[in-house]
């Protein structure tokens, strides 16, 4: 199944919150000690290589890691973009509360009426609208 060009822009922005989380993640204890565990660096590769991965490799693998980010590294919490655990679904739901699902859910609704009725969709744009950050 092809994506449209809307589903692609989609993606390929979450792809980059993705990215700009891993880069601060870089930054942060305890991936930066020099005696770093091993067990944290296998987290660290396996979010490193998230972006990479299609399909539901993807989405279980995103999933897991948004989780673990919060459970096994809560001071990276306020580093994660609330779009992904919205994006990855599932598990993650559990740390957003009603009120922020239902913007996420219609902004998805907004961006989906559009790809169907073949209107363009900025989705960065659209969300900066949806969350009061214009």
């Amino acid at each position: 199944m092809s994506q449209t060009g809307a589903e692609a822009q989609y993606l390929a922005y979450m792809r980059k919150l993705v990215t700009q989380f891993t880069q601060s993640v870089q930054q942060q204890p305890p991936f930066i000690e020099d005696d770093c565990d091993e067990q944290h660096l296998a987290f660290l590769q396996r979010l490193e290589a998230l972006p990479q991965q299609r399909g539901s490799e993807y989405a279980e693998e995103g999933q897991t890691l948004m989780c673990q980010s919060i459970a096994a590294y809560p001071h990276l919490t306020p580093l994660l973009p609330r779009d992904l655990l919205w994006h990855f679904g599932g598990d993650c739901l559990h740390f957003m509360p009603d009120e922020e699902i239902d913007r996420f859910q219609r902004l998805d609704e907004q961006r989906h009426e559009a790809e169907q009725t073949g209107q363009d969709f900025d989705y960065e744009r659209e969300r900066a609208r949806a969350l009061g950050l214009h």
